[in-house]
């Protein structure tokens, strides 16, 4: 729980943490979102209600672009790393690497109780983590998405995909 100013406990909604695999010859990778958002009134500018997630044709008519509040910070890579392991699955695929999940609430308030869960878990749901993905970035344009591949003591690389 978190204290308010006023001295009133707060309780924080729980973080997710889940896990699929444990095949010991794959990596283990820990995939990070959330999935709380910044608040929004349609008269921000929206063309939609915010929190109605809505279809509209893109440009190519199969294309459907979605828009509503946490479509892409950060619901949107939250489902497309769980409809990653939903498409395995479905074409009856080995994974690749294990797969670890940690899903939060409170990243948009500071990720509240989120520190002590990484501490509490590090020897548990963590010990055997061999990578981190982040997946809460923007995109470089409406065509390029950004690839976070560090947060401290970066190492820089290009990467295109064709």
């Amino acid at each position: 729980s978190a204290q308010l100013p006023n001295g009133q406990d707060l309780p924080l909604p729980p973080v997710i943490l889940g896990e699929l695999g444990k095949d010991p010859q794959n990596p283990t990778v820990c995939f990070y979102g959330h999935v709380d958002v910044q608040p929004a009134k349609k008269e921000d500018g929206w063309k939609t209600d915010p929190y109605t997630l809505t279809e509209i044709d893109g440009v190519y008519l199969v294309i459907r672009n979605l828009y509503g509040r946490g479509a892409t910070d950060n619901k949107g890579p939250v489902l497309a790393w769980i409809n990653a392991v939903e498409t395995f699955r479905a074409l009856k695929l080995a994974m690749p690497v294990n797969f670890k999940f940690v899903i939060e609430g409170m990243e948009e308030a500071g990720s509240l109780g989120l520190e002590k869960l990484l501490e509490e878990e590090n020897q548990c749901f963590f010990s055997d983590v061999d990578y981190i993905v982040i997946s809460d970035n923007t995109w470089l344009s409406n065509k390029k998405p950004a690839l976070t591949y560090g947060s401290r003591g970066n190492a820089c690389f290009f990467v295109e995909v064709k």
